[in-house]
């Protein structure tokens, strides 16, 4: 296996591929930089162009790609507070914060030290796991899934806020418009309203995008000031850098729950940063997330690239797609005469650990891109905010309009968009929102099938108690914590 991993790193060396992955890098920053778009759309792109090429340098293009998207939609979050794809969105709670107050530098720097680090420890876990990749998929059936799912939901009351009461509302109102369309369990279509457009569901980057652009579009026209409301752009990349590195911990924590969150079909990059933030809050001591603390960018950062060494797992090995993504990227092997499977550790075993070394190289050389790019780009936080808005208007249409071509995104755009307004003005946390759209369908799906296969029966799954008992001593511990953080408030107070 060492022998096998060190040929496929000089494959992997050959000028041209290495061309071939620096310009799927350069790709995959342009994707994550422009809000709305995502590695769907990314992979769609570069699909055509694999027809027929050597698989070396198909693959090094792809993954070149999908390494690095989560990497460059950390400018947008950070500088104006939107999400560059859906595996951004918990960034922003932390990093716009830093921005405003003119930290930018400080974020970034954190954030792309974290994405290359959680990017390689992705790469290091998808080698690690060929051998034993089998029996820990197979492992994960409906009721196992369904119990993450609540997992996942569990992170709304985590990350509610003040109020815990806010927090349920808004994920019991992402589970509602996570149901519009068609049920997974039985032949009916819900609150279509008569509408082709609703049988369909409601789109996640236009929920995502509406969700957080709309409030921060809206602010920056009525405020009429800049994203920075210092002015000035302090330096900070060697001391986000140094932030990382002293929470060395939680860099490492999130990591492994990016990668295992990856290995888990089904669930992927929509939710494992929440993930991330909300293990991370719950772990740090005397943390100030969701306002301008520099972990709470570190944790999400540190998962979303680790994720992708997961997700490959299930789809290289097992055919399994875990997004939308991989899913294209399982054509795109097809395209090229692949067949992903078991071959793919057998008769195609070079092919698959050029891939992880692939995945690694991307990640460095995509951070240390975006490390040079930071000074630049930063600057977009000083420009007034009523000149940004046209253009990020343009991006966030075409990005909306994008994800089904249909008019019927704008309008969802709209409608959402107010709703996000109207959270941000009752002081509503929108966090939740998303979480509960996002593992709407997933939960429905994981339960009912978990009901026809095991009766109710599957409750007394080892694997499900263990899920369960996880899932009380969160939220018992996040409540205890947030019960001795107010009495602490109280007494600083008197």
């Amino acid at each position: 296996m060492i022998q096998s991993a060190i040929d496929a790193l000089f494959i992997v060396l050959d000028p041209a591929r290495l061309g071939y992955m620096f310009l799927g890098i350069s790709i995959g920053i342009v994707v994550g930089l422009l809000p709305g778009l995502s590695g769907t759309v990314g992979m769609a792109l570069l699909l055509p162009f694999v027809f027929g090429l050597d698989p070396y340098i198909g693959m090094a293009l792809l993954i070149g790609m999908i390494a690095v998207i989560h990497t460059g939609d950390t400018f947008p979050s950070i500088l104006l507070g939107i999400p560059g794809t859906s595996g951004s969105q918990a960034t922003i709670m932390d990093g716009f914060p830093l921005a405003q107050r003119g930290q930018a530098s400080r974020a970034m720097g954190a954030a792309f030290f974290c994405s290359m680090v959680g990017g390689v420890i992705g790469g290091i876990a998808l080698f690690l796991t060929i051998p034993i990749a089998e029996p820990l998929i197979t492992s994960f059936s409906s009721p196992e899934l369904f119990m993450l799912t609540m997992l996942g939901l569990s992170m709304a009351g985590m990350l509610a806020g003040k109020s815990v009461f806010k927090g349920v509302m808004a994920g019991l109102l992402g589970l509602l418009i996570g149901s519009v369309g068609s049920a997974p369990a039985v032949p009916e279509y819900r609150y279509t309203f008569d509408t082709l457009y609703l049988t369909q569901g409601i789109s996640l980057p236009v929920v995502a995008i509406a969700i957080f652009a709309f409030p921060i579009i809206i602010t920056m026209l009525t405020d009429r000031t800049t994203v920075s409301k210092t002015g000035e752009l302090q330096n900070g990349v060697l001391r986000g850098i140094k932030d990382s590195i002293k929470n060395k911990f939680l860099v490492i924590r999130s990591a492994v729950v990016g990668v295992l969150i990856g290995f888990i079909p089904g669930l992927g990059g929509s939710v494992v940063d929440w993930l991330a933030y909300g293990f991370g809050k719950k772990t740090v001591k005397n943390n100030h997330f969701g306002e301008g603390d520099i972990r709470g960018v570190i944790a999400p950062e540190s998962a979303n690239n680790a994720k992708e060494g997961g997700s490959l797992v299930p789809t290289l090995l097992f055919g399994i797609p875990g997004s939308g993504t991989t899913a294209i990227l399982l054509g795109g092997l097809t395209l090229m005469g692949l067949q992903a499977g078991p071959q793919m550790i057998t008769s195609d075993l070079d092919i698959t650990l050029s891939i992880v070394w692939t995945l690694v190289l991307a990640n460095v050389f995509g951070a240390a891109l975006c490390i040079i790019l930071i000074k630049p780009i930063s600057k977009l936080s000083l420009i007034p905010g009523e000149k940004i808005v046209p253009f990020l208007l343009v991006l966030l249409v075409i990005g909306a309009y994008q994800s089904t071509m249909s008019w019927g995104d704008l309008v969802i755009f709209v409608i959402i968009g107010l709703l996000g307004y109207v959270m941000t003005v009752l002081d509503w946390p929108r966090p939740p929102l998303l979480i509960g759209f996002v593992l709407a369908m997933s939960a429905e799906r994981y339960y009912w099938i978990s009901i026809e296969r095991y009766g109710w029966d599957w409750i007394s799954n080892p694997l499900v108690i263990v899920l369960a008992l996880l899932i009380v001593g969160l939220l018992s511990g996040g409540a205890i914590m947030k019960k001795f953080s107010k009495q602490v408030e109280t007494k600083g107070g008197n």
